[in-house]
């Protein structure tokens, strides 16, 4: 049995010391053929005893987080990170297209005590409060990747589907996206930002990979699209 295994669309991959272990365009787990996507964008090396992930792409990132959501890493490219839990999920997003799979370590370094989520909606996770119609938002760009089973890809909506989705105008949902962004950006929430004052063009990407895991937002909340959102900020 490997040491490390990864898991995608239901599909397990086990990952060996000898060698890197490469996902993206191509590689030991083609992810997709999707040109956005770099050819190698994350490779999973041993070195020292531990387990290591790596971004070897240039332009995107990943999102990795344990499965409470309650410990979140943003690795940007020619970062690594230590692979120190016996779970994580890893989240990205390539042009359109959200990638998530979930890798497994057989005798991880730390052991995590676990407990299933509250799915009735009444725990809130992390500090930031959203309003009814911020969390509308978040939920109907973040809809596809929640009602996905398991691991594998969905397509985030463009903001004038999104719009149209909650009955909103163009301009209102881009004013409300901004709210939202500034308001985590503020809360320590990295990649929302392309620079001093100035909101990052893939904002929307990093926005539901940050929610979903970090569980901001979830299958439970899908119920605020069946009904008429406030109009609040």
């Amino acid at each position: 049995m490997s040491e490390v295994t990864i898991e995608y669309c239901g599909q397990y991959y086990p990952v060996h010391d000898a060698k890197p272990f490469t996902i993206g365009r191509e590689g030991d787990l083609a992810i997709d053929d999707n040109p956005y996507l770099h050819r190698h964008f994350l490779t999973i090396t041993k070195q020292s005893g531990l387990w290591w992930l790596n971004n070897v792409g240039s332009r995107l990132t990943a999102t990795i987080a344990d499965r409470t959501g309650g410990l979140q890493a943003w690795l940007s490219p020619e970062s690594s990170l230590p692979l120190v839990l016996n779970r994580v999920g890893v989240v990205f997003t390539a042009g359109p297209t959200t990638y998530e799979l979930s890798i497994h370590v057989a005798q991880p370094a730390f052991r995590q005590a676990y407990m299933d989520y509250d799915a009735s909606g009444e725990t809130t996770i992390g500090p930031v409060v959203l309003t009814s119609a911020q969390r509308a938002l978040v939920v109907v760009l973040a809809e596809p990747m929640l009602r996905r089973e398991g691991t594998g890809l969905s397509s985030i909506p463009t903001s004038a589907a999104a719009a149209a989705r909650l009955g909103w105008g163009i301009t209102k949902f881009n004013r409300k996206l901004d709210n939202v962004c500034d308001k985590l950006d503020k809360a320590g929430v990295a990649g929302l930002r392309g620079g001093p004052g100035k909101l990052a063009t893939n904002r929307r990407a990093r926005l539901v990979e940050h929610a979903v895991s970090s569980h901001l937002v979830t299958r439970a909340d899908l119920a605020i699209l069946d009904f008429e959102v406030p109009d609040e900020d």
